[in-house]
């Protein structure tokens, strides 16, 4: 029998489903939502999820209005092109001091590992776990530098992240096999010390899923 102590709270459950509504785009932007309708979902009180709407407002993620529920924040004019140039920067540096110190081989089977489950994902059309998986081995790029405080900052683009996948793939996920050949191309660089094809397929690989990161809601701003 499973420790009480070990369950997540009420208010944590209201937390992650609701999130994992909005950042899968089953709650997209723009969407009104009630406490009472995540409670329903859930089965627990409006209290626990009033907590929970309140962390995801923190988060930027919800729009609290009184009297009328929460609104889904949409994705903000520019947001995707800051998150592509900050990857793009992130990224690029972590290659570098790879090119210096080579690639650990724990950090390599880790990648091997993720592309593995990306092959798997890709034949299942699963743009969802894709997505998860796409972003952990970016990730694990950037961890596999040795610069923990690159690594600590890439981490909180996560959810960003994995929301702009989503919202590109979801209408063409046959384009999800031909990313897990792009990331193979990314690891190949990498184990060649090559930070400079490393950069340049890095660029062509963000460009043709969420397009160009100096261009992509400039004018929107």
């Amino acid at each position: 029998m499973a420790d009480p102590a070990k369950r997540p709270s009420a208010a944590h459950t209201a937390y992650a489903v609701t999130k994992e509504l909005i950042l899968s785009g089953e709650l997209p932007g723009g969407s009104l939502i009630s406490e009472g309708e995540i409670a329903e979902r859930i089965r627990v009180s409006r209290t626990p999820v009033r907590e929970a709407f309140l962390r995801l407002e923190s988060e930027e993620l919800l729009a609290l209005h009184p009297k009328r529920g929460a609104v889904v924040v949409p994705v903000p004019p520019g947001e995707a092109a800051d998150v592509l140039e900050l990857r793009l920067a992130l990224e690029r540096s972590a290659a570098e001091r790879i090119a210096r110190i080579g690639l650990r081989g724990d950090h390599h089977e880790r990648m091997r590992e993720l592309l593995r489950r990306q092959r798997a994902l890709a034949e299942a059309a699963d743009v969802g776990r894709f997505a998860d998986a796409d972003e952990a081995f970016h990730r694990c790029i950037v961890e596999a530098s040795g610069n923990p405080l690159a690594g600590r900052f890439y981490a909180t683009l996560g959810d960003r992240q994995r929301r702009m996948s989503i919202t590109a793939l979801r209408p063409r996920p046959e384009r999800l096999s031909l990313l897990a050949d792009e990331h193979e191309a990314l690891l190949r660089h990498l184990l060649d010390g090559d930070s400079a094809a490393f950069a340049s397929a890095l660029l062509g690989h963000l460009t043709a899923t969420h397009g160009s990161p100096y261009a992509a809601g400039r004018d929107d701003r």
